[in-house]
């Protein structure tokens, strides 16, 4: 199984996140977004999944090919999800059994 690092063309992509004044969440060592609206992003990071949760979120900066998503939005919560998502499984179901 290939490892989250090497996702990224083989670069070792150290993953960081900073929140500024709950307004703005920049992540670094992102691979891809699984899903987003306005409420949930789920993130596919190189340390696993990140699930965010807010309001009125939106994307203010991508780069997937250097690993950097910027939301921003009110936010209220994030945290990281072990378990994989199979393939068609829509985040939506995913969330509201992760946050009942």
């Amino acid at each position: 199984m290939e490892t989250y690092q090497k996702k990224l063309d083989k670069k070792i992509v150290k993953h960081e996140i900073k929140i500024v004044d709950r307004k703005v969440l920049e992540v670094t060592g992102v691979i891809n977004i699984e899903s987003f609206d306005s409420q949930e992003f789920l993130l596919e990071t190189t340390c696993g999944y990140l699930a965010v949760r807010g309001d009125n979120l939106h994307i203010k900066n991508l780069n997937l090919e250097e690993g950097l998503v910027a939301i921003q939005g009110n936010l209220f919560d994030m945290g990281y999800i072990d378990e994989s998502i199979t393939p068609g499984e829509k985040a939506k179901g995913f969330f509201s059994k992760l946050f009942r």
